[in-house]
């Protein structure tokens, strides 16, 4: 279990450096490129197979014990140690960003985005999943920093160098925006560490905060909190999402909105609420305030980028609603209450999957047509997935579903509890204001609900129409590994490449890469206490300062 908690770590840090070097002759296939894409499947699929291992080793039955533990004295100086482990708290998070993580590489193998070689590419993508493995598996708050801080850079590259239109001053707000967090964050965990004498954060949580005064406590919160406001991203920290989310690549999309801002949440449960309590405790309402004008906001957002002639994006739409449903996330983390806080790590998972898939499903949508605007996607020559890709369309339908919180679906539970712990939130908390929180969130949900059914019926619904003829080469071109193919797609003639043509439903591939996350989002929509019944005792006793 320890080997292969570190393996999880270790094995696409070492990936990563493979990645830049020459394949051996005999792995090499068709071209280097195919080869080094091929690589990074394999990679991110025997991480996927340790962290399944891992969970099943798991001792389900103590969820709230920390397992597959390693702690060696790093700097004795200052008493940094290397501590990694597992509970039930941390474990869905491994597990969802080695998925959403192969699922990526897989997805690239056959659809590589436009930019240079692969190789960076495949680094890059296996440098971040060994950032953000580490960041829910170290328990040390110096460790948790620098996992932290390790998967900036390389968002930053694949947004740079393999987006869209607008991929230069996006990354660069992305990085700015999260290192000046991370700034702030830094000076907080420092002033813990320092005040407390340990950067042990099992150590630090079974303390309960005993050992830093009141207003300790309340700049340390202060600061974490800013740097996790960030990440996560909470109003009004959270411009730089859209930008992000708009011009990155599909892949780079999925990950950023399926497990990087999952960072920023799982922080404010495993450091900020066991560790600086009374400090939390004074800041909750503020926290659980800025979360509902998120909800509010992030709902309008999208609503004025569906309405007809507003020449919406539609991954921009996408971006607006994650600052929506993470909205809910803090909300439940803000009631510092066991169903409030396991509602918050339910939404978390859910959030993963079903925005992935959206942001997937967008992907495609924009691949096949040539553009990501809502109003051309609704016009007269627009999508119609219902009557041209029909097994595309009910897929969009159903992830929209899911994101609006259909019962049944993954969506569901998470904002459910983090209302229901808003309705009686914990000791010293104010009621009424909690209540008028839960009652603004509740009205977020109908909002979320409208302009989900508007997007579906403007991309989804309208006359069974001819292909323009203008429809790009690619959306008819069948698809084939990248680095495939390419020769013989350059000698087309012009009639091949313009030809009229539906554009291609689900391919096999893509069926691949979403099957698991629309199984999966079911699965935990209809059976909630798989989820909920390793989050529950973990956070019991997280809340309840390390004692079982």
């Amino acid at each position: 279990m320890q080997l292969l908690l570190a393996f999880l770590i270790v094995g696409p840090l070492a990936g990563a450096a493979a990645a830049l070097l020459p394949a051996p002759p005999g792995l090499r296939g068709k071209n280097p490129d195919q080869a080094v894409l091929r690589h990074g499947v394999t990679i991110t699929g025997a991480v996927l197979l340790a962290a399944i291992v891992l969970a099943i080793g798991f001792d389900h039955d103590q969820p709230s014990r920390m397992q597959a533990t390693t702690d060696i004295s790093w700097i004795p100086a200052l008493d940094v140690r290397i501590h990694l482990g597992v509970d039930g708290i941390s474990l869905p998070l491994l597990l969802l960003t080695a998925l959403l993580t192969f699922l990526c590489a897989l997805y690239s193998y056959y659809r590589m985005p436009a930019g240079p070689s692969p190789k960076a590419f495949v680094a890059l993508l296996l440098l971040l999943e060994s950032g953000t493995l580490a960041t829910f598996a170290v328990l040390d708050l110096l460790l948790f920093f620098l996992a932290f801080e390790m998967v900036l850079i390389p968002m930053y590259f694949l947004i740079g160098r393999w987006g869209g239109e607008g991929r230069g001053p996006a990354a660069l707000k992305f990085i700015l925006y999260t290192l000046l967090g991370s700034v702030v964050m830094l000076l907080g965990l420092l002033l813990i560490g320092l005040k407390s004498g340990t950067f042990d954060m099992v150590a630090l949580a079974t303390d309960n905060g005993r050992g830093l005064t009141a207003s300790t406590q309340l700049i340390a919160v202060l600061a974490i909190g800013i740097g996790l406001a960030v990440k996560t991203p909470m109003w009004p920290l959270h411009s730089w999402l859209p930008d992000a989310h708009t011009a990155a690549p599909t892949v780079g999309s999925v990950l950023l909105a399926g497990v990087m801002l999952k960072m920023g949440t799982y922080g404010f449960v495993r450091i900020v609420l066991p560790i600086a309590p009374d400090g939390m405790r004074t800041l909750a309402p503020y926290l659980a305030a800025f979360a509902v004008v998120g909800i509010i906001y992030g709902s309008l957002a999208c609503l004025a980028l569906a309405r007809e002639g507003a020449g919406g994006d539609l991954k921009r739409l996408i971006a607006y609603s994650s600052v929506g449903h993470m909205g809910f996330v803090l909300l439940g983390i803000a009631t510092m209450t066991p169903t409030g806080v396991n509602g918050a790590l339910f939404a978390n998972i859910a959030h993963g999957l079903i925005t992935a898939l959206l942001f997937f499903l967008v992907g495609a949508v924009k691949e096949r047509y040539g553009t990501a605007d809502l109003d051309t996607l609704a016009g007269a020559t627009g999508a119609a997935l219902y009557g041209r890709a029909p097994r595309l369309g009910g897929l969009v339908a159903f992830a929209a579903a899911a994101s609006l919180g259909l019962p049944g679906l993954a969506g569901f539970w998470g904002e459910m509890l983090a209302l229901f712990g808003a309705f009686d939130p914990a000791d010293g908390l104010s009621r009424p204001a909690f209540l008028t929180f839960m009652a603004i969130g509740g009205f977020g949900t109908f909002l979320t609900a409208a302009y989900l059914l508007i997007v579906v019926r403007r991309v989804c619904m309208g006359a069974h129409r001819p292909a323009p003829a203008a429809l790009p080469a690619k959306s008819t071109t069948p698809a084939t590994p990248a680095g495939t193919g390419s020769a013989s797609a350059a000698s087309a003639g012009p009639a091949e490449a313009t030809a009229p043509a539906e554009p291609a439903d689900v391919r096999p591939y893509e069926l691949a890469a979403w099957s698991p996350l629309v199984a999966l989002t079911v699965l935990a929509g209809l059976w909630p206490a798989v989820l909920l019944g390793l989050t529950d005792p973990a956070v019991q006793q997280l809340l309840a300062g390390g004692k079982p």
